[in-house]
């Protein structure tokens, strides 16, 4: 044995010769054998979906410094009955359980992969496990591969608990995997959790040209910054305002209001500690929780959430955990961990793996509790619905619930902050007071105490409103009347009357209490004692009166398929003025501003009827005005607007339509109304600063359309520094260095212009290439080998059409690059696909020589460039649009599809394909150097 260990090097490149004879590590991603991580105290495992030639999970255990490696056709179950056929394959290097990506076409097993879960593991046969022992695990699971019997328990995101792995007499490579009956075994279809988790991604993402981030580390998202982990001390939750109402609105998460202790767990290196809202350490009370949490994997975490005990209903009663709370000796723990369990309902994240998570949006911060935690007996994630309140509220109050909690999805999280963003609906009149005196016992209670006199603080003053007596058992009687005593003082605390005999008390403690109302004097009107908060801070007790929903109700993006930003009221009624006037001219009101709308009724494009000649035939269109215009772009306005938010603008306008004349206008040096934003830009050709417009609100767009800005084109770049530019110039005027210094100089995009120059022979003499069937097909073909060049250096694409005859193909990327930078690497991967179809694609600037190929065009990479902007329209005859597509729709998409009367309906009904653009912002600082 000893002499095995010693040549372990050999043994390992010989087992991964098969592995490399299966690929050509030129053109795929997956990593070459390298070295296992000898300083590692634990065997690891993973399990990667792979979407090839048929959707299977790779099921791999690191064994001597290889990954072990098992294909579960069906993917792994959590059910014991269970039994997933595994068959063994070659080896492969230990370094490939970090890899996920696109193997390319051509290659073996191409196809997309995501870590679909990751952890550690240990052999456990016989209950005796190897943790921290490296060495004698795999001592012994290479016994175990030898006798054909392996029984292991995992510590994963997903998979937990003990399984086998058993060869069959079948075949030497046929093995069953099945998982032991344990704590984390269940009868749920675990597969439905279907995102990385690393990148969150799911397989049809990578589809779709979304690729996990490289580089940095892998940031898990663009607003996370990388920080150290936060004092446990300093760390305070954020909280929700009372509010009158719930509410039915597009871009708010709901859920339901626990009752518990709410707390915050700081996970690193396997140590756990759990802190009250006030900062108290409450790790001692719940250890066994605090066990279930040390295991969680990605850590360093830090995590949001309620610590409740459950009825025998399963809902969370704050009066249940009253005997916990308290508690300090080990032995009374030990025994209220048997009688009384608890469980972790998690809502919120804020660090993970040296990430400081509070800058990224809920809605994103929800996905990362997905990829970040694992569910548990004792770890539960909690459930939310999207935009409609009322319908949770109902849920909540069938099932028991104190209410309900909507959180706005774009919020970010503010430690210490009673929110707007966040929002709470009560179902019950209940909250906290401070303890400032008792009454004596009389009767039963003579031993005891008749009520505890509670108020809140207002003003600096502390105002009684009520002795509560009900609610008290034996238990809490006695625990209550011990803190009492203790905090017995002479000075009245009150400010206020108090009827009575009243033992004053220092105001130290703080109670929860349930109620009927108030009353016309400002009292509680039938109070009932819940129980002692020791988690909440008596100095910041405060009345909670509900304030109007309305309040909290602001303009907020909203779920993909719906109006992107809260601005659905806004086009509905923008439209129908437009629609009730009736007449040539309008003034329309739209968010507090008046706009004047003129000469609706003017022709901007003739009337229209394909040709077999161009594969335009069964398209027509009667004679559309520029009324048709500014509806047009005012129904895209809630897609189109987040696209140009904060992006110098050049006008190209229409005054008569599309066969009239046009101008540009990149410096506005006209009367500007005072909606529309502006930006200062120094122009090197006039030597002075030019007047930029951007469109960042609906007044300024329905503005353009007024003016006739029938195109819509946009900068790559941005004058916010959000999330990615900080530290970055904002001033881009007085000189030619101070603009190419700003930040505007450092582009959001690498954009790829794809022009056919394929005719189809209709055109005149000297002409443009007209759109034509066979010159779209062959530049669909092109933009799909682009994509396959871009898979393979792991960056995120997307692609949409020129609205003419081409297509536009984006790389989002961090903002560290110069254009002059970007232009040169994508003039590189230009020469490279030239190379390799040099038939089909030129990058040729003479348009003589173009002809029969795809124009292949990086110098849109250039400062003060712009590409027609998402769903602007275009002057071609059929009144096309540069319409944002997937990947997967590309191959048989109808460029002639997305016109100005079809892609309202179709962004209504399916949402925007380029939602998430700037949540894959990818690192190519890697490709750049090189």
């Amino acid at each position: 044995m000893p002499a095995r260990e010693s040549t372990a090097r050999a043994p390992t490149d010989r087992a991964l010769q098969r592995y490399r004879e299966k690929r050509d590590f030129t053109r795929t991603p997956e990593p070459p054998p390298g070295s296992a991580d000898d300083a590692a105290k634990n065997l690891v495992f993973v399990v990667q979906q792979h979407a090839a030639t048929r959707m299977h999970w790779d099921f791999r255990l690191e064994v001597d410094g290889v990954l072990k490696s098992w294909p579960l056709p069906k993917g792994p179950s959590l059910n014991p009955r269970d039994r997933r056929m595994a068959v063994m394959v070659e080896d492969h290097p230990y370094e490939y359980r970090n890899f996920e990506g696109v193997i390319p076409r051509g290659e073996y097993g191409a196809g997309q992969v995501i870590i679909w879960d990751e952890g550690t593991y240990t052999p456990d046969e016989g209950g005796v496990y190897s943790w921290d022992n490296k060495e004698e695990g795999n001592r012994r699971m290479r016994e175990g591969l030898e006798k054909g019997k392996l029984s292991f328990t995992l510590r994963g995101h997903k998979l937990k608990g003990s399984f086998t792995l058993v060869k069959t007499r079948y075949d030497k490579n046929s093995w069953l995997l099945i998982k032991h009956q344990d704590e984390y075994a269940t009868t749920g279809d675990i597969l439905e959790e279907d995102r990385s988790v690393r990148s969150g991604l799911r397989i049809e993402d990578l589809k779709e040209g979304r690729l996990p981030g490289g580089g940095r580390g892998a940031e898990p998202h663009p607003a996370a910054k990388k920080t150290p982990f936060p004092d446990s001390r300093k760390e305070r939750p954020m909280m929700a305002t009372l509010v009158d109402r719930v509410f039915d609105r597009p871009g708010w998460l709901w859920e339901p209001k626990l009752d518990g202790i709410r707390a915050l767990a700081f996970i690193r290196d396997g140590k756990v500690e759990l802190r009250s809202r006030r900062g108290l350490d409450c790790t001692r009370q719940y250890p066994a929780l605090a066990a279930d949490l040390a295991r969680q994997q990605g850590q360093p975490l830090v995590l949001d959430g309620e610590i409740c005990a459950l009825d025998e209903a399963g809902v969370p009663r704050f009066q249940l955990l009253q005997p916990r709370i308290n508690l300090t000796r080990e032995h009374d723990i030990a025994r209220m961990e048997a009688e009384l369990p608890v469980v972790y309902f998690v809502f919120d994240i804020l660090y993970a793996e040296g990430w400081d998570l509070h800058g990224v949006p809920l809605r994103d911060r929800k996905a990362l509790l997905g990829r970040y935690v694992a569910q548990g007996p004792r770890i539960k994630l909690v459930s939310y619905v999207a935009d409609d309140g009322p319908a949770m509220e109902a849920a909540s109050r069938e099932l028991g619930f104190e209410g309900v909690v909507g959180k706005r999805a774009d919020s970010r999280y503010e430690p210490g902050v009673r929110s707007k963003s966040w929002v709470k609906v009560k179902s019950v009149n209940e909250q906290e007071f401070v303890v400032g005196g008792y009454t004596p016992g009389e009767g039963s209670r003579s031993k005891s105490f008749g009520s505890i006199a509670v108020g809140y603080w207002d003003d600096g003053k502390l105002i009684h409103v009520a002795n509560v007596g009900s609610g008290f058992t034996d238990a809490t009687l006695a625990s209550t009347l011990k803190q009492l005593r203790d905090l017995e003082t002479d000075e009245k605390p009150f400010a206020n009357r108090v009827e009575g005999k009243v033992v004053w008390v220092r105001p130290e403690l703080v109670a929860q209490v349930k109620f009927q109302e108030w009353t016309a004097d400002n009292h509680l009107r039938a109070p009932v004692f819940l129980g002692l908060r020791p988690d909440v801070d008596p100095r910041q007790v405060r009345k909670e009166a509900p304030a109007p929903a309305a309040a909290a109700i602001e303009v907020v993006e909203e779920p993909a398929g719906r109006s992107e930003d809260g601005l659905e009221e806004e086009v509905r009624g923008v439209l129908a003025q437009i629609d009730a006037a009736a007449k040539r001219d309008v003034v329309v009101e739209v968010q507090g501003e008046r706009v004047k709308l003129t000469n609706l009724d003017k022709e901007f494009w003739p009337a229209y009827r394909g040709s077999a000649a161009t594969g335009t035939e069964g398209i027509e269109h009667p004679p559309l005005t520029k009324g048709d215009m500014i509806r047009y772009y005012v129904k895209v306005a809630p897609w189109l607007l987040r696209h140009l938010k904060d992006r110098p603008l050049t006008l190209t306008r229409y005054p008569n339509g599309i066969t009239g004349s046009l101008f540009y206008q990149k410096h506005y040096s006209q009367p500007i109304p005072p909606f529309v934003e502006t930006v200062d830009i120094w122009s090197e050709h006039n030597q002075e600063n030019g007047t930029y417009l951007m469109c960042n609100n609906l007044p300024t767009l329905i503005w353009l359309a007024q003016i006739a800005d029938l195109e819509i084109h946009a900068w790559m770049s941005r004058i916010d520094p959000e999330p990615d530019a900080h530290g970055r110039k904002l001033a881009a005027r007085g000189s030619k260095q101070e603009a190419r210094e700003s930040i505007l100089n450092f582009p959001d995009y690498m954009v790829f212009d794809l022009d056919p120059y394929i005719y189809s022979g209709a055109e005149k003499k000297g002409a443009e290439p007209e759109f034509n069937r066979r010159a779209w097909e062959k530049t669909v073909s092109v933009a799909l080998d682009l994509k396959a060049l871009l898979d393979q250096l792991k960056l995120s694409s997307f692609v949409k059409t020129t609205g003419k005859t081409g297509l536009h193909v984006y790389v989002p990327i961090r903002r560290d690059f110069t254009y002059d930078e970007v232009r040169e690497f994508t003039r590189t991967l230009g020469v490279y696909l030239v190379q390799q179809r040099p038939a089909d694609i030129t990058m040729e600037w003479d348009t003589t020589k173009r002809r029969g190929k795809v124009f292949y065009d990086y110098n849109q990479n250039t400062f003060g460039k712009q590409l027609a902007a998402q769903y602007s329209l275009r002057p071609t005859p059929w009144a096309g649009v540069s319409m944002p597509v997937l990947w997967s729709e590309l191959p048989k998409a109808d460029p002639l599809a997305f016109r100005i009367d079809s892609v309202p309906d179709r962004l209504a009904r399916s949402g925007d394909p380029w939602r998430d653009i700037l949540d894959f912002k990818n690192d190519v600082s890697r490709l750049l150097a090189g």
